[in-house]
């Protein structure tokens, strides 16, 4: 006999050779029909598997949320299966669970479109309905091979070879149709349900390796209910519109192209976006106690070598060799690796560089800098997004340099004018996380535990509710991460803040302690915002372009009905430009409704509308964005009022 444990303390025996599904049967018929899977000793795994002595054993039903993972999991699985039930001679290669859904990567000489979706969907309710029971074999390695070359699936034979030599080949059926997987499963495919659907094609290489073949991803989401189902769908529909990319265009603030990849052309009225914040921000920094500074875009290879970046970020950044001008003819002399110079991919090692000018005592610590620094990395073309993943980037970066006494105070300090920042742009819910150290890092396991408990005890002070990021750290050091929940749902990491020991020893940072030793400063890395594209990409997205007055790029519009009101139209632009508000005009010879309509769509929050009579009375018609009707007021009163809108919230 064995003894099953259970969460709740209580215990049962059970014969020798039990699976899951028997011990949950046992327990009551309902909880059986309900559950999908199981927690062995905290490890997921199919209710088929047999139970060893002393497990304790946790039921896993449909609609757990730990069950959604094995939802999509599963549709992965029948997907593929749907694919080559349609199109036999397709090859089936990975397939796994991404946020919110899942995608399968099949090999076809003619890429799958988006009008193939919808018979693929059809043919997966299909298998899903016919209730086929998921069931899992171990298959010798090389026979595993010979039936997946004889079926023509030379992807699979690859995947089973890198399979590690102490690890099982694990095959899982779903009635006649197999496929390779670590598994675990639910019961069967009935378990998927419907609340399922394929959402775009793309192509992808093979592992992710441009040398590779090019492969058709399908892309899919699959839920536990219709309903869940819905809502993500209806959130997908709303990101479509909020789109950065799209509101870009729409609203003229920016543009991207080929011959620049991943840099980015602002236009004017982008710009002014981020002048605004630049201008906000600065004013956060000059109140905190931070000194602005500047530094090089390139600095000498040897530099990368000494704070350890050139091991790591290598294959990342930008290098362009150190040339001599050759004294017989105009042709460089390139002397080899010694002489590379690289454009900076972040801005820490150069405030270090500044920070050791000088003899500095414990007395000048804490030492705050600033930098709007524009960095550059060389991130994979397929990698780039928009706004949210660039190579060319500025960052309201910052380095504190300090005692180990201060790290917990300064940590504070930045949390609540982190608190202040994003409150002010009305982006409130945050989660916070403490990103441990991860397997590749610099630095002694003695250094790594006093740095996280640094952090964790700095946000427990704070009153700060936190999680860990195992693992998630940077190479020197933990970290923090800040993660916003944007208005429609979304998730958005932005901020930093990271505690390092290590680059101050490497790049030999010292300081006079109050007995006359030297001593490494503790170097804190931080941003606010992280780097002004992602933010304001992120802001694009979350305000739907619809910035709050203090922060559109133009914050009204004076438009005339008719021409004899432009004179009196003009001195109130002169108001308004002195008074410090972005202004546009619109005296063009349309109807007043084409011109209110087109201002809106450039999202524009305020329009002041003059005919001949407001101008005879000295008033104005004001419209604002998303509202019905107008109001007259004075064109004083309104002039007033923007100027009230239009004050950054620090300056109020």
């Amino acid at each position: 006999m064995i003894t099953v444990k259970f969460p709740d303390g209580a215990t049962r025996e059970y014969a020798e050779g039990t699976t899951g599904t028997t011990v949950v049967e046992s327990i009551s018929k309902s909880l059986a029909k309900a559950t999908v899977a199981m927690r062995a000793d905290g490890v997921l795994s199919d209710l088929s598997d047999l139970v060893h002595d002393g497990v304790t054993l946790e039921f896993i039903k449909r609609d757990d949320p730990a069950a959604l993972e094995l939802i999509r999991h599963d549709a992965a699985h029948v997907l593929a299966e749907a694919v080559q039930e349609l199109w036999p001679s397709t090859q089936v290669t990975i397939g796994p669970v991404i946020d919110n859904g899942f995608y399968y990567d099949f090999a076809r000489e003619e890429p799958f479109s988006e009008d193939d979706l919808r018979a693929i969907e059809k043919k997966m309710a299909e298998i899903i309905s016919s209730d086929a029971p998921f069931t899992k074999e171990v298959w010798d390695r090389d026979e595993a091979k010979r039936v997946f070359k004889s079926k023509g699936e030379e992807y699979k034979v690859e995947l089973i070879d890198a399979i590690p030599a102490d690890q099982d080949v694990k095959i899982y059926k779903q009635g006649q149709w197999f496929d390779l997987c670590r598994g675990p499963h639910m019961r069967s495919t009935k378990d998927v349900g419907g609340a399922f659907k394929l959402t775009k094609v793309a192509g992808a290489y093979w592992r992710g390796d441009s040398d590779n073949a090019m492969l058709s991803r399908i892309y899919g989401t699959a839920w536990a209910t219709k309903q869940q189902l819905d809502d993500y769908l209806t959130m997908l529909e709303e990101a479509e519109k909020r789109d950065h990319r799209k509101l870009g265009r729409e609203m003229d603030l920016f543009h991207l192209q080929d011959e620049a990849q991943g840099s980015v052309f602002w236009h004017p009225k982008g710009f002014r976006i981020w002048r605004a914040l630049e201008a906000y921000i600065r004013r956060q920094l000059d109140a905190d106690g931070y000194d602005e500074v500047k530094t090089p875009q390139l600095l000498d290879n040897k530099l990368w070598e000494q704070s350890g970046h050139w091991g790591k970020f290598r294959e990342n950044m930008f290098v362009v060799p150190d040339e001599i001008p050759s004294t017989e003819d105009d042709a460089p002399v390139i002397t080899g690796d010694a002489n590379l110079l690289a454009l900076k991919p972040m801005n820490c090692p150069a405030h270090v560089q500044i920070f050791k000018q000088g003899i500095k005592s414990y007395r000048d610590l804490p030492i705050r800098m600033a930098e709007f620094g524009c960095c550059h990395r060389n991130e994979a073309h397929g990698a780039l997004h928009g706004l949210m993943r660039v190579r060319q980037m500025t960052q309201d970066d910052a380095h504190i340099f300090c005692r180990e006494d201060q790290i917990t105070a300064e940590t504070e300090r930045f949390l609540k004018l982190f608190a202040k920042v994003y409150g002010d742009m009305g982006m409130t819910s945050i989660s916070y996380k403490l990103a441990t150290r991860p397997e590749v890092r610099a630095g002694e396991d003695a250094t790594w535990d006093r740095a996280e408990k640094a952090l964790a005890d700095a946000l427990t002070a704070s009153g700060i509710d936190f999680e860990y990021a195992e693992g998630e750290g940077a190479f020197y050091g933990p970290k923090l991460e800040f993660h916003l929940t944007d208005a429609i749902g979304r998730s958005w990491q932005c901020g930093t803040f990271q505690l390092d020991y290590v680059l101050p020893e490497r790049l030999d940072a010292t300081y006079i302690d109050a007995d006359g030793s030297k001593q490494r400063p503790v170097m804190l890395h931080r941003a606010v915002f992280g780097t002004f594209e992602r933010f304001i990409g992120l802001a694009i997205e979350h305000y739907a372009g619809r910035f709050p007055t203090w922060l559109a790029p133009t914050q009204a519009v004076v438009a005339t009905i008719v021409s004899d009101a432009d004179e009196a139209a003009e001195k109130i632009v002169e108001k308004l430009r002195a008074a410090g508000i972005r202004v546009e005009t619109d005296y063009r010879n349309e109807k007043i409704n084409y011109k209110v309509r087109e201002h809106s769509l450039q999202k524009v929050p305020v329009i002041l509308v003059l005919g001949k009579r407001e101008a005879e009375e000295g008033t104005v018609s004001v419209r604002r964005l998303g509202e019905q009707g107008q109001k007259v007021m004075s064109a004083d009163e309104a002039i007033a009022m923007l100027k009230a809108e239009a004050t950054p919230p620090d300056l109020i």
